[in-house]
């Protein structure tokens, strides 16, 4: 049985920092940034914002490189900053999750500083540092953003240190007891000094096999997937679950785990009411159609089915086990509007029809920074306009395979993380409102269409949209039902029909969504009470039979 926690009816957004708000000139967003928008979140519904990194960083993969666990990063601000931050989300009864990043540090991160120093020493041991034979790799796992794993230990040429990352990236060795005492010392002073949680971010790969073990290469880099790594690493829910009672559990915390594991107990292990986290997020449906020879190699798929697919997938694996986190795109995917709907058939009507379906699944909603107005992918017009370290190296992967630079460019870009963090659009003015600088990465330049000032104003907008789904979500007489009801899938088996029912102790509502561009027609139930929501002003029901026309949502209470 499902224990209720104080914040499943709660509903969270994700901000980017850097590309959220600027109130200095100087083209990144701040944490003053954040505390004046306070009330445009709190105005949509927002309780739970998690914060990107926002520590001390040379930024080699925008902040989730931390140099110091206890500062804030002089380009967001102040820890003075950040205090008025937790104190004015707290007067407006809203929480501040910050990123918790423990898979791996900064090269310039003062333990690794000191293990570069003497690599025997007591620091030396916060890494993974193996001896340089023959120049030899201890191992061949490729890392996430291409490469080895391995590169000589700076100031050395003997030795060579492990980074599953970015080379600016070493990995911590969280077989050190000292470590895992260091980090779980600086999880407490955050908790203690007001932050509600976490979001943990790549928490699978603090474990690892034997590092001298390889794997048969799978490209003709001679080198093997970090998957494997993942695959056959034992022991990880001893570490999690001593970082749980040594911090987290001490402070009735929040906590979100990225968690990418295939383990058939993962969701009983990492969310069930004794498990590692409070929550952990969704991936099955931003995986679909993905290769693991890189994104030159994406196959298309059919959204209705796939999306459809992967969301009742996880429902059903779900039960009552514990409280998933429901995303369509964050700080590394792409916009979800342009990448769960054909670009042809992208509009207000087929964007809500998205955001229904997504928000009324059981779980928390994680509402990413844009997300409420729509915004979508950026059209890039050169790899030199691209900062994101991850698609230059697979535009590099899509070159090496043989691919033209025009071509290579084109196969990566729709999938490249710069997408999600381009600058928000606050307005029809320079610059989307964002800067009265130069804003680090370009804005999108459809932001005098797409913004938030336009959409404030217009009752039919997107904007309003994502607000009336949160407020039913927290309507005192349905919230029992939308947090908790059961997902019952309705006539599954129909082609690009998203519907469901969520059935609560004393109310039953059904989704209804046309994932596609042809109209179609819906045997319903039966009668039905009240329409609560619907993307169209009409409603053609006949009888039983809806018609619904292309991206339709209706959700009904029966």
């Amino acid at each position: 049985m499902l224990k209720k926690k104080w914040w499943h009816e709660k509903a969270a957004y994700q901000i980017y920092p850097k590309s959220f708000y600027d109130t200095n000139g100087d083209g990144i967003g701040d944490l003053k940034g954040v505390i004046s928008k306070l009330d445009y979140l709190k105005d949509l519904g927002i309780d739970i914002i998690w914060l990107s990194p926002i520590y001390c960083s040379p930024l080699a993969d925008q902040g989730y490189d931390i140099s110091d666990y206890y500062d804030i990063d002089p380009r967001f601000g102040t820890m003075e900053d950040m205090d008025e931050l937790l104190k004015e989300a707290k007067s407006r009864n809203m929480y501040i999750v910050m990123d918790l990043v423990v898979n791996h540090c900064s090269d310039e991160h003062e333990w690794f500083k000191k293990a570069c120093e003497d690599p025997d020493g007591e620091y030396g041991k916060y890494f993974y540092i193996a001896d340089a034979k023959d120049y030899k790799l201890p191992n061949n796992w490729r890392s996430y953003f291409g490469g080895p794993v391995w590169d000589l230990l700076p100031g050395h040429t003997d030795k060579y240190y492990m980074h599953v990352f970015h080379k600016k990236q070493p990995d911590l060795n969280w077989e050190n007891p000292k470590l895992r005492e260091e980090i779980y010392k600086m999880i407490n002073w955050w908790l203690d000094r007001g932050v509600a949680g976490f979001r943990i971010d790549a928490i699978m790969n603090i474990k690892k096999p034997n590092i001298y073990t390889s794997y048969p290469a799978d490209r003709d880099d001679g080198l093997a997937s970090i998957d494997n790594m993942l695959h056959d690493a034992e022991g990880i829910d001893d570490f999690l679950h001593e970082m749980k009672t040594e911090t987290f559990e001490k402070h009735q915390a929040f906590t979100v785990g990225e968690v990418f594991t295939d383990r058939p107990d993962a969701l009983e292990a990492f969310i069930g009411n004794n498990g590692h986290f409070s929550s952990m997020f969704d991936f099955a449906e931003t995986i679909a159609g993905k290769s693991d020879d890189g994104w030159y190699k994406c196959k298309p798929v059919v959204w209705g089915e796939e999306y459809k697919k992967a969301a009742f997938g996880t429902q059903k694996r779900l039960g009552d086990i514990g409280f998933i986190s429901n995303i369509i795109e964050n700080h590394d995917e792409p916009r979800g509007v342009s990448h769960y709907i054909p670009e042809a058939d992208v509009s207000d009507t087929s964007k809500k029809m998205l955001a229904a379906v997504n928000v009324m699944l059981r779980g928390l909603p994680f509402i990413y920074q844009g997300q409420e107005l729509g915004m979508t992918n950026v059209v890039f017009h050169s790899i030199d306009e691209i900062d994101d370290c991850s698609t230059l190296d697979e535009y590099q992967v899509a070159l090496d395979a043989g691919l033209t630079p025009e071509s290579a460019f084109k196969a990566v870009v729709p999938y490249s993380r710069d997408n999600a963090r381009t600058p928000f659009q606050w307005d029809a003015t320079a610059n989307a409102g964002f800067t009265t600088g130069t804003p680090w990465l370009k804005v999108n330049p459809n932001y005098t269409d797409i913004n938030a000032a336009e959409q404030a104003n217009r009752p039919d907008s997107m904007y309003h949209w994502y607000k009336e789904l949160i407020a039913l979500r927290k309507n005192p007489e349905y919230k029992d039902v939308v947090v908790y009801g059961e997902v019952v899938p309705y006539k599954e088996e129909q082609t690009n029909l998203m519907a469901y029912y969520r059935k609560g102790t004393d109310r039953t509502l059904l989704v209804v969504a046309n994932y596609q561009h042809d109209a179609q027609d819906v045997v319903l139930p039966g009668t039905y009470k009240k329409v609560l929501m619907n993307n169209l002003d009409t409603l053609d029901l006949n009888g039983d039979i809806l018609h619904m026309p292309g991206y339709q949502a209706v959700i009904f209470e029966i």
